[in-house]
């Protein structure tokens, strides 16, 4: 009884790992010859510039490939490549108070992504990804503030560059 547990556990084990070809539970696609990712540095060309959010930036993007997937973090030839420029950083009121006073604040960031993929060609793109967090009106955008708005915004640009470049949604 014993061996034919064993051997059923086997048997499934191995049509399981099979069957699926090339996944992750993150639902990114990768081919196996990609075995390496780089992250290029991101100009900030915002109107209005935070200091240090292309760095920020570039740091979100190596964790989440980091965290997601297989891939090794390189600095040069990298198999699959992501660079841009910051070119939306914008503060701007959403709702208004009797007084003509914001009562909340959007603030929004733009990136424009440029992805390479040496394997497939076929999959690099040029496009933005934008998101925003609003914030009490009777907050400025500093310290804590600022950095859970930026946090909030690069997670979400960061998943939705992942899932457009890797994960092919």
């Amino acid at each position: 009884m014993k061996f034919l547990n064993l051997l059923c556990t086997i048997f499934l084990f191995s049509i399981l790992n099979t069957s699926c070809g090339i996944y992750s539970f993150t639902g990114a696609s990768i081919s196996p010859d990609t075995k390496t990712f780089q992250v290029n540095r991101f100009e900030n060309n915002a109107l209005l510039i935070e200091p240090g959010l292309e760095l920020l930036f570039r740091n979100s993007m190596i964790e989440i490939l980091e965290n997601q997937t297989n891939l090794n973090n390189v600095n040069s030839n990298g198999d699959i490549v992501y660079e841009g420029e910051i070119t939306e950083y914008r503060i701007s009121p959403t709702t208004a108070t009797a007084d003509n006073t914001a009562a909340q604040n959007r603030l929004t960031i733009t990136i424009k992504i440029h992805f390479f993929d040496k394997n497939d060609p076929e999959a690099e793109f040029d496009q933005a990804f934008s998101f925003f967090s609003d914030y009490d009106g009777t907050l400025q955008l500093t310290g804590a503030v600022r950095d859970n708005a930026i946090e909030e915004i690069f997670e979400r640009i960061t998943q939705d560059v992942f899932n457009a470049s890797l994960a092919k949604w």
